[in-house]
């Protein structure tokens, strides 16, 4: 499921040091709901066709929640609830578009949205969500996870519940570990197959192949992963922030994923989608790209600029929420 549009040289959150104060806090949330979130709850996909799916909403809760915006949260979650949470196992429904869902579930949205939950009763006190991040975890450790074929005793993340899974391959988003929600959801419910899985990924990770958009896991190791995108793309540019915020700062991925954004060769961008070989294929200076690009550097983030997409600019705010709360 490529849910990236190609762009090339596109034109509670942060610390003290970044200089983001509460009202350019307040203003830059503002801007997103402004741009990307609809008064029912929808949240808005520009770059993808208007689409809206399980994993914009999942962001769109986490901010809603790090923001302290309890009638954005309530908004979110019930769109969502009515409209991709129709599965029977709790799991999302990936994509809303003409006004018809997908069925097919993304791992990564789900994980998120269970995690924007816990949230939401653990941390800001609202209540009305209890229960729902149980469910989804429970629906998580019974669809999507998988014996990874080098260590059958260990579990590697399924992108999807439907994607097969044999002891031969089982193809993998690597951007889909964020072992911060894997862990404190599998402690919060004692699941703990969600915490076994986000130690092994963060082993998987280590290896330099697994620095891709999509990969293969195969007995004799880490493959290209067939008509999937093998670059360091847009799905994997997100390594490093969910790194980040699990306070991995020195894992070698955070390393390997700079040295791949500094391969830029305009003045204020980043590389945003680089070959396996390393060759530049795409570079931008939008802010929520460059903000990834500081936290892998172990830098405070580039502060949000709005309108420059839903992607970058989800990505400006999550970056500030990892580097308070990574740090």
């Amino acid at each position: 499921m490529n849910r990236r549009r190609l762009l090339v040289a596109l034109p509670c959150i942060a610390v003290a040091s970044s200089g983001w104060g509460q009202h350019q806090k307040l203003e830059a949330w503002s801007a997103w709901k402004a741009a990307y979130l609809t008064e029912v709850g929808r949240v808005i996909d520009d770059g993808n066709n208007q689409i809206s799916h399980s994993e914009g909403q999942a962001y769109g809760l986490l901010l809603a929640q790090a923001f302290g915006d309890r009638e954005a949260f309530s908004h979110i979650e019930a769109w969502t609830q009515n409209t991709l949470a129709v599965r029977p196992d709790g799991l999302m429904a990936w994509k809303w578009q003409g006004n018809e869902a997908d069925l097919k579930n993304a791992t990564d949205g789900d994980l998120l949205r269970a995690w924007a939950l816990l949230r939401a009763t653990r941390d800001s006190g609202w209540h009305e969500q209890k229960g729902k991040a149980a469910q989804i975890s429970r629906g998580l450790v019974d669809n999507c996870l998988a014996p990874d074929p080098r260590a059958p005793t260990e579990l590697v993340l399924k992108p999807a519940s439907h994607m097969t899974a044999t002891d031969q391959s089982v193809v993998v988003n690597p951007s889909y570990y964020m072992s911060r929600a894997l862990i404190e959801l599998g402690e919060a419910f004692g699941q703990v197959d969600l915490l076994r899985t986000a130690a092994h990924g963060e082993q998987l990770l280590r290896a330099p192949e697994a620095l891709r958009d999509w990969i293969d896991v195969t007995p004799s190791g880490i493959q290209a992963a067939t008509d999937l995108s093998g670059a360091f793309g847009w799905d994997a540019l997100r390594i490093p922030l969910y790194l980040f915020w699990s306070g991995r700062h020195d894992h070698p991925a955070l390393r390997a994923a700079s040295t791949r954004f500094a391969s830029a060769i305009l003045a204020e961008h980043v590389a945003t989608v680089t070959a396996p070989s390393g060759k530049l294929i795409a570079q931008s200076d939008a802010a929520g790209f460059r903000a990834v690009a500081d936290l892998a550097a172990g830098s405070s983030p580039a502060q949000p600029r709005p309108s420059q997409g839903y992607y970058a600019d989800t990505l400006a705010l999550l970056a500030q929420i990892a580097w308070r709360e990574g740090i």
